[in-house]
């Protein structure tokens, strides 16, 4: 093999190597703003959530003492949301005035977010347990209005957590493999990390666009 040879096919390997590097980190870029992305839409649906259950909470159509609890919840999981907590601004002035909403608006994010929102999917569950009650909430004026932006807004919660984990997993395996890791790739930027937190739903709310638990056994036909 000639000096010139050589040289095409040193500058082949060199090009192709590039051109695998260069693939490598433009996939990898990609999936870091598929990250932050879905992120927004998972702390947005998040915010929504939480400002249906203080909508809800503040109807009186719950019990004092469930309304308090999903309030103070609510209000926690709106506080941990950072940035989001701009969502309050368009709230009702009566929602609003129910808490210390400017004190709310100024605190730093210092609670875990998963942690606040898991505390308000399980005080969400306790308050809304009995299918009964919950049937009793949508007949009341407003009620199923309230009722059902709460399941929206949660199930919408669920889907986005569920695809901005799905991303997180796909950026940690590039991040992973060989040539992210030796050719820093991935620069300064941290290892994405999945939102774990509990949003298992509660049985007696039922699934949006379909009815819940007793409202569905109300309507079935009696059998003769």
């Amino acid at each position: 093999m000639t000096w010139s040879e050589t040289a095409v096919l040193v500058a082949a390997v060199l090009l192709l190597v590039g051109w695998r590097v260069w693939v490598a980190a433009t996939r990898l870029d990609r999936l870091h703003r598929k990250v932050a992305a879905s992120r927004a839409v998972v702390e947005t649906q998040l915010v929504r959530r939480a400002s249906a259950a203080v909508g809800l909470s503040s109807s009186g159509l719950m019990d004092p003492v469930s309304s308090l609890l999903v309030g103070e919840a609510a209000w926690a999981a709106l506080a941990a949301g950072g940035p989001e907590v701009d969502g309050l601004r368009s709230l009702p002035e009566d929602v609003r005035a129910l808490a210390d909403v400017p004190d709310v608006l100024t605190r730093a994010a210092v609670q875990d977010r998963g942690l606040v929102e898991s505390e308000l999917s399980q005080t969400l569950r306790a308050a809304l347990d009995d299918p009964e009650e919950v049937a009793a909430m949508r007949d009341e004026p407003d009620g199923a209005e309230l009722v059902e932006a709460l399941a929206a807004s949660w199930y919408r919660a669920q889907l986005a957590r569920r695809f901005h984990n799905e991303a997180v997993a796909q950026a940690q395996r590039v991040r992973r493999s060989w040539v992210a890791r030796n050719l820093r790739l991935a620069g300064r930027a941290p290892m994405p990390r999945t939102l774990e937190l509990d949003d298992a739903w509660p049985a007696a709310l039922g699934r949006p666009g379909e009815p819940a638990p007793a409202t569905a056994l109300r309507d079935r036909p009696s059998e003769p």
